[in-house]
């Protein structure tokens, strides 16, 4: 039987204990250094108080140490790992050949970090060879490329399903650092894929004026785990580690609701890698959540309309458009009349300019909102909701909570009551209590009272009587007697450890070569890297990016293809050629050229 892994993010410990409790199997977070979210640390105290919680429920706790380290930085990187092993992080998710060295050292499974550029069978390979129990896949994929790799290697397979979307192949994108200094590899990405371009022609003739042409809508795969499944993935992850606590508990019941149903159909085949039982709470609704669009991007091998770049920021809703300005707010045409508008809501628009522009309201009275004054905001625009109050305070209000499901067998012998606990997990646990001399005088009430007072709450224990063996007579046993019980047995499953199911372990194998010649795309940043590439026959390689920029070179290479989202795609039986095009960003000027053997786009840096 496949154990399946729904794999959350969290910015801080308390948002990896909501997605616990919303239904997620396995938490990723960064530590104080190194993550490739550098805005989304934490201390390693942080970590471990979120590794005692999560690991109640069986469910694991991954930390990102996933840039890539310069030579100055080793020790550092060191010490952290071995902080991390003493927090009791599960396993750590690597980007550098030299933190999986450290990451073996402290008895720590590894992973490879999406930012390994894992989309061939052949890369595949290679980087299982290293170690690595699990390989986390680029998102440009189709399931047919993802069945080939899991063929192809025996590590566990990891793969995105919700979230935003890097428009490059992730490990391999430049541009923030060369229009920045700041490194996607080093954890400071500035989203430069997000900014507004113009497109020129190779004259200068502007084509497409201010828009965002390199933003990519968010992932949503809810609808396909199965096929996922069913191709080889193990672990379905959702990105956000900067995204708030309301949106991960929205999107990780959302996905865990989505397992559970799969899992229902298929109990012989598919369970949950992790213990525990979502009970109550709000009612998921992805499109109420930050979302840019969605898009289920390459996953069927086809091209679709991926771009958001009229809306590279979060729209919401479409709610309808702006009927009337008013001195003191607006009045909206609704899209529908079930349409309902609460105080504090948060609206969206596009501007004449192509900008994004918002507001929140002060007070909504049937679809006459009273604001501030909203600079740019036009009557006729197109008007979407990207916060709801309402929801936002039914997700506040509303909080499941998660429960392991504790089955118990009560047998009365003599004087005594014995009761056989079993946790889901399988832990055991038995009490035998010397009963009271007097008989109920009411059996079927005391009957009743037993069952009333075991099958509550103790602590995150759900109890619940699977058997009750007793004759014709039974003692009287008060309701503080009984609780005690129930609190004695769960004590005692405290005290033991859960039979979390085991991960995947890495393994070496030294047979795999790597290529004779890397480039700076291969992120060798340290004498480790060197090392390691030069045993496995590696003859020439180049520093990464980061140390030594190069004029005209490769910031990105993308299955997305502007000209194909335009309809300018010589495929799409347009007579133009596929030559260059350019964007445009104040002084800056970028390279786009189109690679239609592969279907591929690259951005470079342009030379004049």
């Amino acid at each position: 039987m496949t154990a399946l892994e729904l794999l959350a993010p969290a910015r801080t410990a308390e948002i990896g204990i909501a997605a616990i409790d919303c239904g997620a199997d396995a938490v990723y977070i960064a530590g104080p250094a190194f993550g490739a979210r550098q805005a989304a640390g934490n201390s390693v105290e942080d970590i471990a108080r979120l590794c005692e919680y999560a690991h109640r429920f069986g469910v694991r706790i991954y930390a990102t140490v996933n840039t890539i380290v310069y030579e100055e930085e080793l020790e550092e990187a060191r010490s952290l790992v071995d902080a991390l092993a003493k927090a009791g992080v599960d396993a750590l998710i690597i980007q550098d050949p030299a933190v999986l060295e450290m990451a073996r050292s402290a008895g720590i499974i590894a992973h490879a970090s999406t930012q390994c550029a894992i989309r061939t069978p052949e890369k595949a390979r290679f980087t299982e060879s290293l170690g690595y129990g699990r390989l986390v896949l680029e998102r440009e994929l189709s399931l047919e490329q993802i069945k080939a790799i899991r063929t192809a290697v025996n590590a566990e397979i990891e793969f995105f399903v919700h979230g935003a979307l890097c428009v490059c192949y992730s490990g391999q994108c430049y541009l923030s650092e060369y229009l920045t200094g700041r490194s996607a590899n080093r954890g400071e990405c500035a989203q430069a894929c997000r900014n507004l371009y113009n497109l020129e022609d190779a004259s200068g003739k502007v084509l497409v004026r201010n828009k965002a042409l390199l933003s990519l809508k968010d992932f949503n795969l809810l609808h396909r785990l199965e096929e996922l499944a069913d191709a080889g993935v193990c672990s379905f992850k959702i990105e956000g580690r900067l995204k708030s606590e309301s949106y991960v508990r929205n999107v990780v019941k959302a996905y865990s609701e989505a397992l559970d149903a799969l899992i229902a159909r298929r109990p012989d085949q598919y369970r949950r890698s992790s213990f525990g039982e979502v009970r109550g709470g709000f009612a998921p609704n992805l499109d109420k959540t930050f979302n840019r669009g969605y898009t289920e991007l390459f996953l069927d091998g086809k091209r679709g309309q991926w771009s958001s770049m009229d809306a590279p920021k979060s729209m919401g809703e479409y709610v309808g458009t702006v009927k009337q300005l008013t001195r003191d707010g607006l009045v909206i045409a609704p899209a529908t009349h079930t349409l309902q508008l609460s105080n504090g809501d948060g609206f969206a628009f596009v501007g004449k300019d192509g900008g994004i522009g918002g507001f929140r309201a002060d007070v909504c009275e049937g679809y006459t909102i009273r604001c501030k004054r909203v600079e740019g905001l036009q009557e006729g625009m197109d008007l979407y909701r990207n916060i709801s109050a309402a929801f936002e305070k039914e997700l506040e209000v509303q909080r499941p909570e998660r429960v392991i499901r504790v089955s118990a067998d009560i047998r009365f012998i003599d004087d005594a009551i014995e009761v056989a606990a079993t946790a889901e997990d399988g832990r055991k646990a038995d009490i035998k209590e010397t009963t009271a001399s007097e008989a109920a005088l009411n059996p079927q009430r005391m009957l009743e009272t037993i069952k009333n007072q075991l099958e509550k709450r103790s602590g995150h224990y759900a109890f619940s009587v699977r058997s009750l063996e007793a004759g014709d007579t039974l003692p009287f046993m008060p309701a503080s007697f009984l609780n005690g019980i129930r609190r004695s047995l769960a004590e005692q499953l405290d005290r033991l450890p859960v039979n979390t199911l085991p991960l995947q372990e890495g393994k070496e194998d030294l047979s795999e070569n790597a290529p004779e010649v890397l480039d700076y795309k291969a992120n060798i940043a340290n004498s480790k890297d060197r090392s390691l590439y030069a045993s496995r026959g590696t003859r020439q390689m180049e520093q990464a990016y980061e140390l030594a920029h190069r004029p005209g070179a490769e910031l990105m290479r993308s299955k997305y293809c502007i000209r194909h989202e335009l309809g300018l795609c010589p495929k799409q039986g347009k007579a133009q050629k596929a030559g260059p095009l350019f964007l445009r960003n104040g002084k800056e000027r970028l390279q786009l050229t189109f690679h239609c053997a592969q279907c591929e786009m690259t951005v470079s840096a342009y030379r004049i």
